[in-house]
């Protein structure tokens, strides 16, 4: 008799819980478009059947606001580029994935590689979570900080070979600002809608402390459809989150066993002709003009090193003669005194304007006309109040940044006597 043959499973280490199969499979489900565990055991393999799947995993990962009829629109080169572009703008170190070719033919492991890099970096799973958070409520972002600090991937950048005309530029403006004014009416109308709804369903809400229904909870009650579709989005949302949890649990079988994948990989060294992924655009016309502003620049550098050692040489002479007797060193602890009384100045006036205790995230609006308990609550005076002060900080930013813009020019026009100056309509 022949011996019966068994399946091989990767033992769970120590320090973990679960199988790799298993561990696997709950990343996928709580990933949106997850492939399946089979696909993660070709990809260590760089099977190429394995490739497509991965790269529409990881586009849906990198631009998570995107739905799946739009992502399933896009071609395989598109979403390709688009992940080779996202993965560079974060500083993806690994220069065989902008080798792969962007038809889906092959990289399966590199892209695996990628995919447990972004695991590994930050913490996408929350974040992937946190979008695709179904809102019962009507809720508000109060603050911007994470969009403004993570912008997403840069645009591609297109030089132009002919000058811009300044009437294109002013055109494009014109758009932007009609654009931003329609944005605004359009919120505008949204909070009067809102506004509304609120204050037709007073006293509709089971809840007392929220008062009235939102715009969700009125469909439902309009719609009996909408509540059984909002359920299977509630169901969907669980299964995501349960999902995240036994991924949790068994995280470090999965590390592990990439381990055994970065293994497998052969080591990148670089060549000596190779060039980086990533290089500014140069002209070709434009290269022997470059020489004299190249030459020009290494002159006033050494000028400006030149004086700096000579400012640096005499400031040293006058403290060594100054440095002293007593009153050299009472001044310099009145000077300490006078910086220790401005810097308390200062963190005690930002402690005292620094705003709501928690202005970041959603927050459900809700209609109070009674003095409500404050508690997690944030009131609308508080978050406008911490709004207003950030606008005037971005004012006077943007006034500091004027006037240095104008100062620059002047120094151009005095430069160059033909120039004539037009400032802009505004100014």
């Amino acid at each position: 008799m022949g011996r019966r043959r068994r399946r091989l499973v990767d033992p769970a280490p120590k320090g973990g819980s679960g199988n790799l199969p298993e561990v696997i499979a709950a990343l996928s489900r709580s990933l949106p478009a997850g492939p399946s565990p089979e696909t993660f055991r070709r990809a260590k393999f760089d099977r190429p059947e394995a490739a497509p799947a991965l790269w529409r995993l990881l586009f849906c990962v990198l631009s998570p606001l995107s739905t799946d009829a739009s992502s399933a629109s896009l071609a395989p080169e598109t979403q390709a580029c688009l992940v080779k572009s996202a993965l560079r703008s974060q500083g993806y170190p690994r220069l065989a994935l902008a080798q792969l070719p962007e038809d889906g033919s092959r990289g399966s492991r590199e892209l695996l590689l990628a995919l447990s890099w972004l695991l590994a970096r930050g913490p996408v799973l929350e974040k992937l979570l946190a979008q695709a958070h179904v809102q019962v409520g009507d809720e508000m972002p109060v603050c911007e900080c994470e969009a403004l600090v993570s912008p997403g991937p840069r645009a591609p950048h297109v030089e132009a070979e002919d000058p811009v005309d300044i009437r294109c530029v002013q055109w494009l403006m014109g758009r932007l600002r009609f654009r931003w004014r329609c944005l605004a009416a359009s919120q505008q109308e949204q909070c009067t809608l809102l506004s509304k709804i609120h204050l037709y369903t007073r006293g509709c809400h089971s809840d007392r402390s929220l008062g009235h229904l939102s715009v969700a909870e009125t469909e439902m009650l309009r719609d009996p459809e909408v509540g059984q579709q909002l359920l299977q989005r509630l169901q969907c949302e669980n299964t995501r989150l349960e999902a995240a949890l036994e991924w949790q649990r068994g995280e470090l079988v999965f590390w592990r066993w990439m381990d055994t994948v970065l293994a497998a990989c052969s080591p990148e060294v670089p060549a000596a002709d190779a060039q980086p992924t990533v290089l500014p655009r140069i002209p070709e016309h434009g290269v022997g003009e470059l020489e004299p502003i190249a030459q020009e620049l290494r002159a006033l550098q050494e000028e400006l090193c030149e004086a700096a050692e000579q400012r640096r040489e005499a400031w040293e002479a006058k403290v060594g003669c100054q440095g002293q007797g007593p009153q050299w060193s009472a001044a310099r602890q009145a000077l300490q005194a006078a910086v220790g009384q401005e810097l308390a100045a200062l963190q005690w006036t930002w402690k005292r304007d620094r705003g709501p205790a928690e202005p970041h995230g959603p927050h459900r609006l809700v209609r109070c006309e009674e003095e409500a308990p404050k508690g997690q609550y944030l009131r609308a005076a508080e978050v406008i109040q911490a709004l207003r002060s950030q606008e005037a900080c971005l004012e006077a930013a943007l006034c500091r940044l004027q006037g240095q813009c104008r100062q620059e020019l002047t120094k151009l026009v005095g430069a160059l006597p033909g120039l004539i100056w037009i400032l802009p309509p505004g100014h």
